[in-house]
């Protein structure tokens, strides 16, 4: 009997999907756990494996179409089975499918809904490197074997973004061949208007749908606040003087975070409509811009960790985003996050508030200014943060107080070891 295949439900926050590439066309043989398209979503590319043994009878959206969760995707059966009755009542509505995401392809990565802040800085493209075995020889599928094979490509030189780095399809769909003088575009003759236009991809769909939520629904205020680093810089300095110690500034912000959200639950909450859920744990979102678009991975327990470990899990943090493996367990449950655009030389700015968090805070980079001291004026390090605070939650005095406990653990940075 045929079998009915819906656009999967592949993220929490997906309503629709667009079909980037289907493996198969209509009369080939599928077997259950074979690839059968490769699906755009909010957050990803992702492989989409066929549930059934049966002949491709159906194909419901076109490649480059978009569909929404629980349209009918394609449809699964015996060689010349008769679908026509299966078609017309496909348009019952379906409870949405949940699929497990594989790896996510390298055109696109998973998609937060927070302010673009703090990327690793950039730098030249090093040509690609295949993943290889302890004896050399490159990990690569079999089909992304022949394609390579069939379009001229040594498979060596594909930079693979499977499971261990292990070359699958896409790579090769979008293989480009490296050169040392690659540019990013090419330049019009002078006095020429010109322009270029690319369709808006699902993550950037989301990410203008979500933000514009945010902001227009929900009232947001800022707060401002300039703390002294004079402290946290010796601090700090002395930390990094220990045998594999390396403590960022931003460690330091998450963890004086972590623990002033502790002490002011009401910063820690979510707007849900007709509740206000409280939020007993302290799950930090650290906001990060990537080529493709926007991530945040999220430090669990930010309060129960100490400044190593938190370094450790950031560093792990941009390791996978530069990798493109984040999963989604790294980028959901945040209760707070912090965008941070002080490595850039960013003096103060304010962030849109990411949902489902009622606040967010903007760090600033730290700045030598004259400070008076004791009646007399000096150079001091000054960072300011902003908070921005989503006003159906927080009022002015919950978020200044909160403040004031931050600019407490920073200026005294021996109390978040307490």
């Amino acid at each position: 009997m045929a079998e009915i295949i819906y656009m999967p439900k592949l993220s929490d926050t997906m309503t629709e999907g667009v079909v980037a590439e289907w493996t198969k066309k209509v009369g080939d043989k599928v077997a259950s756990g074979e690839v059968l398209a490769e699906i755009e979503t909010d957050k990803a590319t992702m492989e989409f494996e066929s549930f059934f043994d049966g002949v491709l009878l159906h194909i419901g959206v076109e490649k480059g179409k978009a569909a929404p969760v629980n349209a009918v995707l394609a449809i699964i059966g015996k060689e010349g089975e008769d679908i026509s009755a299966l078609l017309a009542g496909a348009n019952t509505p379906q409870p949405a499918a949940e699929a497990v995401a594989p790896d996510p392809a390298p055109t696109t990565q998973p998609t937060p809904v927070a302010q673009p802040i703090a990327a690793a800085a950039p730098t030249p493209a090093p040509a690609p490197v295949a993943a290889s075995n302890a004896s050399g020889r490159v990990i690569a599928s079999p089909l992304a074997k022949k394609l390579a094979e069939e379009k001229g490509i040594n498979i060596a030189t594909v930079a693979g973004t499977g499971e261990a780095g292990r070359i699958v399809k896409r790579d090769v769909d979008h293989y480009v061949p490296y050169t040392p003088a690659q540019q990013t575009f090419n330049a019009a003759p002078a006095g020429v208007e010109s322009y270029t236009e690319e369709n808006v991809s699902q993550m950037r769909k989301t990410i203008a749908r979500r933000l514009a939520e945010s902001k227009f629904t929900a009232p947001h205020f800022y707060l401002t606040l300039d703390i002294d680093m004079d402290s946290a810089i010796k601090a700090r300095k002395s930390m990094n003087q220990m045998d594999g110690v390396k403590v960022s500034f931003n460690d330091m912000v998450v963890k004086a975070v972590a623990m002033s959200l502790k002490q002011h639950p009401t910063i820690n909450s979510s707007w849900l409509g007709d509740v206000i859920r409280r939020n007993h744990h302290v799950h930090i979102g650290i906001a990060v811009a990537v080529d493709e678009g926007l991530l945040v991975p999220v430090v669990r327990f930010a309060d129960t960790k100490g400044l190593t470990q938190i370094g450790a899990e950031v560093k792990d943090f941009a390791q996978k985003a530069k990798d493109k493996k984040l999963q989604p367990s790294d980028w959901e449950g945040n209760t707070f996050t912090i965008s941070n655009l002080g490595m850039f030389g960013i003096e103060a700015f304010t962030a849109i508030v990411n949902p489902p968090d009622s606040c967010i805070l903007a760090v600033g980079g730290i700045k030598e200014v004259p400070v008076v001291k004791n009646g007399q004026v000096v150079p001091g390090n000054v960072m300011k943060v902003t908070l921005s605070c989503d006003h159906r939650v927080v009022d002015g005095a919950s978020g200044a107080a909160f403040l004031q406990t931050l600019k407490n653990y920073m200026e005294n940075p021996v109390n978040m070891l307490l």
